[in-house]
């Protein structure tokens, strides 16, 4: 998304903007597929093989320490002899990684070694030292040689160099020679593979992974000082290239956000055990990407559901920040990320006020621009479905393909479709394009409006949202516009408003229909009104944490599109 209309500005805050979808509406290109594709395969090349090879060291300069914690649960699985992940289970003892019959999810987590930081957090290093030698020598027998996608995909092999120095006591504990030699050599290998590769994975969190693995290698291989600026220079542009000057990731997910913070962090790690300063870009971007998600957390601490994220508890959103040594406060305008948020008295909105990412960097994106979640405190009131990408392994595809579309989160549907295209393949189509913005602060009120493209080449109707904020957190108050646009004949359609709320949120109809009284978990009353359509109160779920569906309501004001358009208006106002 492109800043094209600039206009004043004053506590941080931008009054006016427009925000542009950059790059293709068509999904990934056939070049890029055939690049993707003939990359894979040259790797499979002896002349490749040969320009991997080189000496080995025998040990590692430095090992950083890994400041976060792994999963319990998962962790105790290992112990008990199976990997896990979202649902998704694994014998150690059956694991062959040479038929990979598992998910791309579970892909990540096993290619990558990030259940080495869930086994540490259980298990002392007598403990956890055999099952991670286990696994490792299992690795290494069928992946140590042979380079070939997905193993040796260049962010999985930058996430394990990652795994491999915060994790070196649990994998080279070991007195057998021959297997600390087979360690270090994989380790030299994955490094000289990714001086030729790190840039050749999409921006975003992949290529700062890959990037981030290359710079710790050339801090903990001896003789690694050129690496290391060769490497530096590369992550320099992959943080210009991944990062908004806002602090966002280019993929616009909350968890991606969140897992490219601990990258950096787990690199300045790095630089901590050698005694080296960071670069100052690599701490700039650190504080920049803390601010912008904090920007996107709830008043419980834990993040809003978007583009396939899952709501992450705020005790682990805490504990992340904690380790990063950044101390700032929420990023009220995250100008190209594309979030807004309203705070007041306790009162926190998030709204999505951009196009869905680019599909070359995000091919799991969700149509959601204009949607916005609700939390009073603790409680959260409205969310999104979310969780597409987190969801348990043992729900249908098609439950998590319907996670990503506009009718799973909380905004308006028009003709039952989605404000932005999703293909078969699971990337976005054609859709919104273009969303302006007008935001205004004042002593009495928060303002927000803003306007998505998404419907006026099939339908001619743009829809406006305008949301407004009271100083005291007590009231919300909203109007949904479907406005003509654009020369396409306007013929009636049906329309949907929904807000999702969340599970400990009880709703209960008012007697005259057209409201409803929600009781949240700590028993605060919020009044709801509509006026423009009729309301329903339906059934809904929402995904937790740990990918799990919940049963929930929505509310939901249906109504009809004259031949000029639509208007309704809502409010949410909290009575006790």
């Amino acid at each position: 998304m492109n800043d094209l209309t600039p206009d004043s500005a004053a506590d941080g805050v931008e009054e006016g903007k427009r925000l542009i979808r950059v790059g293709g509406d068509r999904g990934l290109s056939l070049a890029d597929r055939i690049a993707d594709r003939f990359q894979r395969l040259a790797w499979r090349s002896p002349f490749y093989a040969m320009r991997l090879k080189g000496r080995h060291p025998l040990k590692l300069l430095t090992a950083a320490d890994d400041p976060f914690f792994g999963d319990p649960q998962r962790g105790n699985a290992l112990l008990d002899g199976e990997l896990r992940l979202c649902g998704e289970v694994r014998p150690i003892e059956t694991l062959d990684f040479a038929k990979p019959d598992w998910s791309p999810a579970f892909t990540q987590h096993l290619q990558g070694f990030a259940w080495l930081r869930d086994l540490s957090s259980v298990a002392t290093r007598q403990q956890g030292a055999p099952i991670a030698e286990d696994l490792m020598r299992r690795w290494l027998k069928v992946h140590g040689e042979q380079v070939a996608d997905p193993a040796w995909r260049p962010d999985l092999v930058g996430r394990r160099i990652l795994a491999w120095v915060a994790h070196a006591p649990l994998i080279l504990s070991s007195t057998d020679q021959v297997y600390r030699s087979g360690v270090m050599h994989a380790l030299a290998r994955g490094a000289r593979h990714l001086d030729r590769s790190a840039d050749k994975v999409p921006a975003g969190v992949p290529r700062l992974a890959a990037w981030a693995g290359l710079t710790v290698a050339g801090l903990v291989l001896p003789g690694g000082d050129p690496r290391r600026a060769f490497a530096e220079a590369g992550l320099n542009r992959a943080i210009t290239a991944s990062v908004y000057e806002d602090g966002g990731t280019v993929g616009r997910s909350p968890d991606g956000q969140l897992d490219a913070i601990q990258l950096i962090t787990l690199l300045c790690e790095t630089y901590a055990a050698r005694r080296i300063e960071p670069p100052a870009f690599v701490l700039g971007a650190l504080n920049r990407m803390v601010a912008a998600l904090l920007g996107v957390c709830h008043g419980d601490g834990g993040l809003s559901s978007w583009q396939g994220c899952a709501p992450v508890s705020g005790e682990w959103i805490e504990q992340v920040i904690e380790a990063t040594g950044v101390r700032t406060r929420p990023l009220k305008q995250a100008r190209d990320w594309g979030y807004q948020r309203l705070s007041c008295a306790g009162t926190v909105l998030i709204l999505d006020a951009a196009p869905p990412p680019d599909a070359r960097v995000a091919q799991t994106g969700c149509a959601s621009t204009l949607a916005f979640e609700l939390s009073d405190g603790a409680d959260r009131i409205v969310v999104n479905c979310g969780g597409s990408r987190a969801a348990d392994a043992r729900l249908p595809a098609e439950l998590v393909q319907g996670l990503r579309t506009t009718a799973a989160h909380s905004t308006l549907t028009l003709d039952d479709s989605n404000s932005t295209a999703i293909h078969a393949d699971g990337t976005l189509g054609r859709g919104v394009s273009e969303v302006e913005l007008v935001r205004q602060e004042t002593e009495h009120a928060s303002r927000i409006e803003a306007a998505q493209d998404g419907y006026v080449r099939r339908f001619g109707l743009l829809h406006r949202r305008e949301l407004t904020l009271s100083h005291d957190g007590r009231d919300l108050r909203g109007e949904d516009l479907l406005l003509p646009a654009g020369k396409r004949r306007i013929d009636s359609k049906p329309f949907a408003v929904r807000f999702h709320l969340a599970p400990q949120v009880e709703a209960s109809p008012t007697a005259d229909g057209h409201g409803a009284i929600l009781r949240t978990a700590s028993g605060m009353l919020w009044q709801f009104r509509a006026k423009g359509g009729t309301l329903a109160i339906e059934e809904s779920l929402w995904i937790d944490a740990r990918g799990r569906p919940h049963g929930t309501q929505q509310l939901v004001i249906h109504g009809e599109t004259p031949a000029g358009g639509a208007s309704l208006n809502w409010v949410f106002h909290r009575s006790k």
